[in-house]
Formats: structure tokens, sequence, C-alpha cells
């Protein structure tokens, strides 16, 4: 909590927290495929920075995004095939889990270039 106050989060940070959390969302969705009703979860917050970019109230590295700004919400959109009411799709959510772990682990190795980068220009460019 203490680094947040002294270091806001960075866009690169706030997109790990979100992918992190679909991770378990998406895992969540996977265990309720057999739960009679259960409606899936999705996790939104690309779309939160895609609009703060079109409006240019963000700049690179810079956001006034916020961390509620992550959001889970139940998809009532995919109309359920099954005769209980769960509308969890297993492929669809499969893929999805493949797609955010490529995405999470993109990120990774983004912050971990950035990591160095700073060591470098503490060490004096050596």
């Amino acid at each position: 909590m203490l680094q947040n106050i002294l270091f806001p989060k960075s866009n690169l940070q706030k997109a790990l927290d979100a992918s992190w959390l679909r991770n378990e969302v998406i895992s969540n969705n996977i265990a309720n495929v057999d739960t009679p009703g259960y409606k899936r979860k999705t996790v939104k917050f690309e779309e939160f920075l895609s609009s703060e970019m079109k409006t240019g109230k963000i700049s690179k590295g810079q956001t006034r995004l916020k961390s509620s700004d992550i959001m889970v919400s139940q998809d009532y959109s995919t109309l359920s095939y099954r005769s209980d009411g769960n509308n969890v799709d297993i492929e669809n959510e499969m893929a999805e889990l493949a797609t955010n772990s490529l995405r999470y682990n993109t990120l990774i190795q983004k912050m971990n270039g950035d990591f160095q980068n700073l060591r470098k220009v503490i060490r004096g460019g050596a």
C-alpha cells in the first residue's frame, strides 16, 4: 500500500493487475462450467484504457485510470444454449485463458526490460 502512495501505478502495472484478475475470473468460469444457472464473468480494462487514449486523456506511461477501472462483470450477452441456463463455453474459456497467458507474459517481459534499463542507468550505462 505504501508503494502505491509513493509511486502511483503505471499503465503497465494496471495492465498486469487486469491480466492477473482476468486469469482468476476465467479459471472461475472453467470451474463452474457444470454449475446450473452460472453466468460467465469477464474483466473489462482495455475498454477503459482505449477510451482514455482516444480522448487524449492519457499519454505514454501516465494515466488517470484508477484500480476501480478494472471491472468484473457478468456476461449476459451470450445466450445459453444449455437447458440449465449456464452460458460457459469451455472451448472459448480455454482460448481466452491461452490469450490472457500470452498477454501476461508479454507484459512481464516488458516490465523486466524496463527494470534492466533502469539498472543500466543506475550503473552509469555499463
